[in-house]
């Protein structure tokens, strides 16, 4: 045990994109991935959602691995394979089908319902710790569940569909360096987010350049966030600011 100085070395985003059917959370995160490799072939999608992933095939060469087994050992071996072929963002599309199967588990077993967690909750951890020790960008698309809200357009109202609770386990929004909430028209707002990057920001769309941004703020060898020190610090005697400070700006 031994007492350091702080300091934030390179790192590998572990990202979530939260939305309800049609946000486009699959688009979105391609986007980002691209934007991050600047290689499609580097590129890797996790594919639950009955190979919705090659619907985007348009946007370039990036590999698919489909998965009809939705237990989280199933999730780590495919993260393992996208690791082992040398990708650099893996995508998992989505996350919820992890949650939904332990759920339908812990239903089916005998016994004490409180209990039966034991037998669960080390299994969801190995599949989040997989995750976050993974040595590549890793995108998570979550669901969420869906309401109808009414808006007021051109004098009348028009039933809007919404997102709420994302499907997977509680507060597991935690665990992310930056989650992005996506609406029904595509824009992305930033509910967590430990770069300093996106917080506190207007809602925008998703592109290539978003993608770049994050990269840039990975390999950022010092960051000081915006939000906490708005203003220039001294460095030797020279006003200094971080690039990743001046994206925020």
């Amino acid at each position: 045990m031994q007492l350091r100085q702080s300091s934030r070395i390179q790192t590998k985003i572990k990202l979530a994109l939260q939305g309800c059917s049609g946000s486009g959370k699959t688009m979105s995160s391609l986007l980002l991935a691209y934007g991050i490799t600047n290689n499609w072939n580097k590129i890797a999608v996790i594919d639950t959602e009955n190979s919705s992933a090659d619907l985007y095939a348009h946007l370039g060469s990036y590999n698919v691995l489909s998965l009809n087994e939705y237990t989280p050992e199933k999730y780590i071996e495919a993260i393992s394979i996208c690791e082992k072929a040398g990708m650099e963002v893996i995508i998992i599309d989505s996350i919820s089908h992890c949650w939904d199967y332990l759920l339908d588990y812990h239903a089916n077993l005998q016994g004490n319902s409180f209990t039966n967690w034991a037998r669960v909750t080390p299994r969801q951890n190995a599949f989040i710790q997989k995750i976050l020790s993974s040595p590549c960008h890793i995108l998570a698309t979550m669901r969420t569940k869906q309401d109808y809200v009414l808006n007021e357009k051109n004098g009348k109202y028009i039933p809007e569909k919404v997102g709420l609770k994302s499907i997977q386990r509680q507060d597991v929004d935690y665990e992310f360096t930056l989650v992005f909430d996506l609406d029904i028209k595509h824009n992305a707002v930033a509910s967590k987010d430990r770069t300093g990057l996106f917080m506190g920001k207007p809602e925008f769309i998703i592109t290539e350049n978003t993608g770049k941004r994050i990269l840039n703020w990975c390999n950022s060898a010092s960051t000081i966030h915006s939000q906490f020190y708005p203003q220039t610090h001294q460095l030797n005697g020279t006003n200094a600011i971080t690039a990743s400070q001046a994206a925020c700006y």
